[in-house]
């Protein structure tokens, strides 16, 4: 269960959140404009953009845990992968996801290069893993970024606009994985596209205004689109199945 209480983000004095109090017991998807506080949103309940306002997880305040508790308890997947060794490999890079298991001085265990193994397989890219992260196509950067989230075995996965970048095809194979996922962890999606949040099929919180509405259901509605977003929607498709 994830608690947020009077959450209060602002960057360089415009205010981008304001009393924002919400309780997230399971999957959920972020959607809303441009500009509307969606990924601020995600950063201050994975601890990596500041806010004022009490956040906690499981009845703990994450301003308590230690880096290590943090990274074990939820991972956040960007949009893009950033490389900052461009020679790190694709298994090199997934192991990574283990280092809050990891022993200080000690080199990574057997359990962690097992896990590591066992996530490029599952993901069916175990054929990458002496490639360089840098010269993958974007499809395959965002199922390495899974990949580490995965090996990493955190209970809650933030997805940042995890299809933004890529085609078809690629955002169909992403969408099956996060629905996929949703059995095992907590997944929350933040998203533009409408049919991948139609599919992956969870509550919607919905930013506007620096305030967040949550929908239980009902939020596909054509009428409740047109108000939110001010076009006219004639019933999404959706066939990534």
């Amino acid at each position: 269960m994830i608690e947020l209480k009077n959450i209060n983000c602002s960057f360089d004095k415009r205010v981008i959140l304001e009393n924002i109090s919400l309780d997230i017991p399971t999957n959920l998807t972020i959607l809303g404009a441009n500009g509307s506080g969606k990924s601020t949103l995600a950063k201050c309940i994975s601890s990596l953009e500041d806010y004022t306002g009490d956040i906690s997880i499981n009845a703990k305040d994450i301003q308590e845990l230690s880096l290590s508790e943090k990274a074990k308890l939820i991972t956040y997947i960007p949009a893009k992968l950033n490389i900052y060794d461009s020679y790190i490999t694709v298994e090199e890079f997934v192991l990574l996801g283990r280092f809050a298991y990891k022993k200080s001085f000690f080199d990574y265990s057997t359990k962690d290069k097992k896990i590591t193994q066992e996530t490029l397989l599952f993901l069916k890219i175990e054929h990458l893993k002496s490639s360089s992260v840098s010269s993958l196509s974007s499809g395959e950067q965002q199922l390495v970024l899974i990949a580490q989230a995965l090996a990493a075995q955190s209970k809650i996965i933030i997805f940042d606009e995890p299809t933004a970048n890529l085609d078809p095809h690629n955002s169909k194979i992403i969408a099956q994985h996060i629905k996929g996922l949703q059995e095992y962890h907590q997944v929350i999606l933040i998203t533009h596209d409408l049919h991948l949040a139609s599919f992956v099929n969870t509550p919607v919180l919905f930013i506007k205004e620096k305030q967040a509405h949550y929908y239980e259901n009902n939020f596909f509605d054509d009428e409740n689109l047109k108000e939110l977003y001010g076009v006219v929607f004639n019933s999404l498709v959706v066939q990534y199945d």
